[in-house]
């Protein structure tokens, strides 16, 4: 069932959002790696990945409903690292305009009858609960390392090996 123009509209900017967040995400890597903290670096580009697997889930959506997909305007990522902090604070920041944008999205489906979004948009919410929960773990980690070196070498070690979840392997819709 083709969803409505406004909501088609709505679902354009969230995948121009979620292509926006591995932009985001990728500059962010750049920034640790210039702190020569490889294995935080790896994490982001991971989480950069798969932003764009979020993205790709809802261009499938919209296709497979017989609407129209499109990426819109994309600035680059206004986002200075300055210190492991304030990476892991910006990414968690994103993390939550995304979770809003996908709660209004949602909000939007809810208010059309568009009962067709509902399990794609459902799974959305669980995941981003899960990113945010995350990056707000490992922003408590670093604040708690307090710009300690060895701590911070200690946690990029461990990034660099940590399974991170992709949404690739989840049973949530294609």
């Amino acid at each position: 069932m083709k969803m409505s123009a406004s909501l088609e509209k709505a679902f354009n900017a969230q995948i121009t959002l979620e292509f926006e967040a591995s932009l985001t995400y990728r500059q962010l890597a750049i920034e640790v790696d210039d702190m020569d903290l490889p294995g935080m670096a790896a994490w982001l580009r991971h989480q950069a990945d798969e932003e764009i697997v979020h993205a790709n889930k809802f261009i499938d959506h919209l296709s497979d409903r017989g609407n129209h997909a499109a990426i819109g305007s994309i600035a680059a990522p206004k986002v200075k690292g300055g210190s492991v902090q304030a990476v892991f604070e910006a990414a968690l920041a994103h993390e939550q305009k995304v979770s809003e944008s996908i709660r209004e999205l949602y909000r939007s489906a809810e208010k059309e009858g568009d009962l067709d979004s509902r399990p794609l948009l459902s799974w959305f919410l669980s995941e981003q609960v899960e990113e945010e929960s995350t990056v707000d773990e490992i922003l408590g980690r670093i604040k708690l390392i307090d710009n300690d070196g060895p701590g911070l070498l200690r946690l990029d070690d461990e990034m660099a090996t940590r399974p991170v979840a992709t949404t690739e392997n989840t049973s949530g819709p294609a």
